[in-house]
């Protein structure tokens, strides 16, 4: 939490001074793990008072969150945008967590090693750019688009990286022109029952867009799938629901549209 408050704190100030980060306030971006899993975030942490709704497992980081709302009231031009930046962050929730860089490098030296040229490269669930710092090492120069969704995720994202296109946006609403542009699309995609407003996708005559809309995980295969153009590579961590769902109708459409390269299962735990 500390580390994640520091970060956010850094981000405002880059942005209310307009410069990029020094390498001591980089080090401190960096550090930035998202919210993913810090249900404490959701209650009440308005006065003191509201100590006494948290339960025992939490009420450490009664402080602390009590100091990031008041971190990101100050620098709020305004209530709506406070509010913006809050439910943001708590719909990031449940969808944002950290993935270890050995398996980010694995993957983007697996495609190094291989021979794969990647000049362009999608990011559709950047967070914080641990993807993007990977694939830039092995692929300097690269046209990189990160879509970050979460507010304040993405402002640290822009802050790391500002040689990269930064989209703080959902996936759902990247522009139809990169329909077949890049070579590779990389990420940790979000998981779950979560439900993607996307028109074309739902209104589709074939069952597997429709069906996606409804799982985002599967949403973010299909729709990367757009963005590659023929031999692109989309190389995903994802969670078992992609491969274990009982309808095999995205996983149909996948297979369709793209050849399997590899397929691995990784530890719970990972």
């Amino acid at each position: 939490m500390r580390n994640n408050i520091e970060a956010i704190r850094v981000a405002f100030r880059l942005g209310v001074e307009k410069r990029p980060p020094t390498a001591d306030e980089r080090e401190a971006l960096g550090r930035y793990a998202g919210f993913g899993g810090l249900k404490c975030i959701l209650n009440d942490a308005n006065e003191l008072a509201d100590a006494a709704k948290w339960s025992k497992s939490d009420i450490e980081l009664f402080a602390p969150t009590v100091e990031l709302r008041r971190l990101i009231h100050d620098y709020s031009k305004n209530n709506k945008e406070f509010s913006a930046y809050m439910d943001s962050l708590k719909a990031s929730v449940l969808t944002a967590f950290y993935t270890p860089s050995p398996v980010i490098d694995a993957i983007a030296d697996s495609l190094k090693s291989n021979g794969v040229e990647v000049k362009s490269f999608l990011e559709p669930s950047a967070g914080q750019g641990t993807f993007v710092d990977s694939f830039l090492q092995r692929y300097p120069g690269a046209e990189t688009l990160a879509f970050e969704k979460d507010l304040l995720t993405g402002k640290i994202l822009s802050a790391l990286h500002p040689s990269i296109s930064t989209e703080i946006k959902g996936f759902e609403k990247i522009d139809p022109d990169f329909e077949g542009y890049f070579d590779v699309a990389a990420s940790n995609i979000p998981f779950g029952d979560f439900a993607v407003a996307d028109p074309r996708y739902a209104t589709s005559k074939e069952i597997a867009y429709r069906q996606s809309t409804k799982a985002i995980h599967n949403y973010f295969f299909l729709k990367s799938l757009d963005t590659v153009h023929e031999g692109g590579i989309v190389a995903f961590i994802a969670s078992q629901g992609v491969m274990n769902a009982a309808s095999p109708f995205v996983r149909m459409e996948m297979m369709r549209r793209a050849d399997l390269v590899g397929a691995f299962r990784l530890p719970n735990n990972t």
